[in-house]
């Protein structure tokens, strides 16, 4: 199991620039709405995308989806540490409640 990072803790990651943001859900809803700076990766993609995507396994890695009740997240932070990435902690409340704080999002 992935540690948890708050929005907090998150929002200080993206504006260091210290952090890569997963965006569990992918495809047209990474499109439409994604956290800062966010590269999209769903559960079903990891092992096809993920080194391309993620080339450096000890890089600090944030997996999120829509909200606490979406497993994606989890599944694919899970993944990834089975894949031998070292440092992933999991968004559990997700863009839900990024996007519920007023804070900036991105689309494609």
């Amino acid at each position: 199991m992935s540690a948890l990072i708050t929005r907090e803790e998150l929002q200080v990651a993206i504006e260091a620039g210290n952090v890569t943001v997963v965006d569990a859900l992918g495809g047209e809803y990474w499109a439409r709405q994604h956290l800062p700076g966010a590269v999209p990766l769903a559960p079903g993609e990891v092992d096809d995308k993920a080194a391309a995507l993620l080339p450096d396994r000890g890089a600090h890695i944030v997996t999120y989806c829509s909200n606490p009740a979406c497993p994606n997240s989890g599944q694919v932070a899970d993944r990834l540490t089975v894949l031998g990435y070292t440092n992933v902690s999991k968004y559990r409340e997700g863009i839900q409640d990024w996007v519920e704080s007023g804070l900036p999002t991105e689309s494609a």
